[in-house]
């Protein structure tokens, strides 16, 4: 596994030094971090047409990022992948995803969605990345908990049709040799292991459709997240580290009663401060050959941005497990061959 690494969209603002790629990379180089997952929609810092056409575009990011301390983990394209599949009634909240020009025209502003993706592809391979990440987007989302019941063949259809939007962008991004790591997340139709593998038949079970594990989204479904690994380990191509808190009360519990992200029941918390058992975490993807990153996505309801990240990038470091290359009692170990096994069972 590599790390730290942090995820720099909850970062990038107008104001110094998150305004621009050399000074947030250098404000996380001198924090510890040793990658930036880079989030494509953001133009002060990146250009994701220009790093799809151009390798010398691509080869100046990776000098601004190499002089900083760190490297280009992953591009994102979690809003633009929230694009590829939206139901008509989040057209106008989704709208800011997309470029002005496109509001108030789903079509072509999936059609943009779509060669956004395949532009992430492209760019990707020129960075030398083997994962992506992104969103599932959502046909489904608004009956996941149905009233009235859903009529008969909605979900096999949903997935169908989510399949036929999404096939064609894994094939891209199988053409570049990347694995396209969808983010499980409550408000996408892939936000558990069930609907991934509903995902996943609908696609014909395409080598490419992987899995960007996050256990904060778990903890709020109140899924288990370490059963979670040992089933998916071999979808799992890369980690976002964020941590999260269940604490329900008389008033209200998984469904947050519409309430801040404050006064829900769950709420994501910056690192050490929820309650996820990262120790567990790092050793089931040790113990299954992970070796992607191990991100930061800091998303805190009380914790302030700076803070989160100063403490973030010690906390993965701490956790980090170098793999034994022998066991730890093969001091005693007897050097036994055959005959000597076969008496101690007492064969011969």
């Amino acid at each position: 596994m590599k790390g730290p690494a942090i995820f720099l969209a909850q970062f990038a603002s107008d104001q110094a030094p998150f305004n621009s790629l050399d000074a947030i990379t250098r404000y996380m180089g001198d924090l510890g971090y040793k990658g930036v997952q880079i989030p494509t929609w953001d133009a002060r810092l990146f250009d994701l047409e220009l790093a799809a056409e151009s390798q010398d575009y691509v080869e100046e990011v990776k000098g601004i990022c190499a002089q900083n301390g760190v490297e280009v983990t992953e591009l994102s394209t979690h809003l633009q992948g929230q694009l590829v599949a939206c139901h008509p009634a989040y057209d106008l909240m989704f709208d800011g995803f997309a470029p002005a020009a496109l509001h108030g025209n789903s079509a072509a502003r999936t059609e943009w969605a779509v060669n956004q993706l395949h532009l992430a592809a492209a760019a990707s391979r020129r960075f030398g990345l083997n994962a992506h990440a992104s969103f599932s987007g959502a046909l489904l989302w608004h009956t996941v908990y149905p009233w009235p019941q859903r009529p008969a063949g909605l979900v096999e259809e949903g997935f169908a049709e989510l399949a036929r939007r999404w096939k064609p962008i894994l094939d891209k991004f199988d053409e570049n040799g990347v694995n396209l790591c969808y983010e499980l997340h409550p408000g996408e139709d892939l936000h558990d292991g069930v609907t991934f593998e509903r995902f996943l038949e609908a696609v014909g079970n395409h080598p490419r459709a992987n899995i960007l594990y996050d256990p904060s989204h778990f903890v709020l479904q109140q899924l288990d997240y370490l059963a979670f690994i040992d089933i998916y380990h071999e979808r799992i191509k890369a980690f976002h580290v964020k941590d999260a808190e269940f604490r329900p009360n008389g008033k209200a519990g998984v469904y947050g009663s519409y309430s801040g992200w404050a006064e829900r029941p769950g709420r994501f918390r910056s690192l050490g401060d929820g309650q996820v058992d990262f120790t567990s975490i790092f050793t089931k993807l040790t113990h299954h050959g992970y070796d992607g990153w191990a991100v930061l996505e800091w998303e805190c309801a009380y914790k302030h941005p700076e803070q989160g990240a100063a403490e973030g990038a010690p906390f993965i470091a701490r956790h980090m497990i170098r793999k034994a290359d022998r066991a730890f009692d093969d001091f005693a170990g007897s050097g036994a061959d055959l005959g000597f096994v076969r008496q101690v069972l007492g064969l011969q």
